[in-house]
């Protein structure tokens, strides 16, 4: 139960989270994409600040949930984060929840506890070797850069989706390399400080984060989050499952953890068709002319694309 309460905590933090930096992102102008200059431009305004510092919160929580909880158990718990995001965005662009919203919120919690109490996931007790690493490694970077190559050569929502993706796969790998960092804790500060796990996973962490905030330049909070949400915990539970030996229930059990999944994933797409937040939430990318404020000056008149 402690890790049950602290996964939705940290679902809770990063929805807040996801929401500040969007609304931070889509001030940003377009051709920062893919760029340094976008993250030190995000730099300098609060909200982006915020979101930050809730995304820490939530990451704290998370590992706190991963000392005692497997990933299966604590990754699927985060796909929470997505109605709990849609309900602050909402708020936060004053958008009224229609019976809509609260539908496809139902589907979500229902499809997440379908898929719980038939997967009953137990904590593996398997440290993955070398070879496991190393494949695994090279197998998340093969997906991620495809990921981003196509999203380069797409456009609009498309872009934002698989940027989407991406970001939720490096955070899913984020995970597993903190399973692996929790670990070393009983050894105390001095083995955590020389673990090659904490390091990796700081470099994991600061790649999905720059992919994320990527995305949400991209394109609205609606066409990102679903992505990034559901993209996470699947990936993070066939981690477990593979390489710390996790154990779910199979046979007969597959049936109501496929229509979980089918559940999640329906409440994510009718999320995603919100019109009246994507509408609320625009689209970034607009671009920012120079303006006769001095030489090398920034315009504050955005013009849409």
């Amino acid at each position: 139960m402690i890790a049950v309460v602290l996964a939705v905590l940290a679902a809770a933090a990063n929805a807040v989270a996801s929401v500040l930096q969007r609304q931070a992102a889509r001030g940003a102008p377009a051709d920062e994409a893919f760029r340094l200059g976008l993250i030190w431009d995000l730099l300098r305004r609060p909200a982006w600040l915020g979101g930050i510092a809730a995304l820490i919160a939530g990451f704290l929580l998370q590992a706190g949930a991963l000392t005692s909880g497997g990933l299966a158990l604590v990754q699927p718990l985060l796909v929470a984060e997505l109605p709990i995001t849609m309900l602050v965005a909402g708020w936060k662009f004053r958008v009224r929840v229609t019976p809509q919203t609260w539908l496809a919120v139902g589907s979500l919690t229902a499809g997440l506890a379908a898929f719980l109490v038939a997967a009953s996931p137990t904590p593996g007790r398997r440290l993955p070797g070398v070879l496991t690493w190393v494949v695994s490694a090279g197998v998340t970077a093969g997906l991620l850069a495809c990921c981003v190559a196509v999203a380069i050569a797409s456009g609009g929502h498309a872009r934002a989706v698989l940027l989407g993706v991406a970001a939720g796969l490096g955070f899913a790998y984020t995970a597993v390399l903190m399973k692996r960092t929790v670990e070393e804790l009983p050894g105390g500060v001095r083995t955590l400080a020389g673990s090659w796990s904490l390091w990796a996973m700081v470099a994991a962490g600061l790649c999905s984060l720059f992919l994320l905030q990527n995305a949400l330049h991209s394109g609205p909070l609606v066409a990102v989050q679903p992505a990034l949400t559901v993209t996470d915990p699947v990936a993070s539970t066939a981690y477990g499952v593979a390489m710390f030996g996790e154990d779910i229930r199979t046979g007969p059990w597959v049936v109501p953890e496929l229509t979980g999944m089918a559940l999640i994933l329906y409440g994510s797409v009718l999320l995603s068709r919100y019109a009246p937040l994507t509408e609320q939430a625009p689209m970034a990318g607009v671009r920012h002319r120079r303006g006769a404020g001095g030489p090398g000056g920034e315009g504050t008149r955005p013009a849409p694309r």
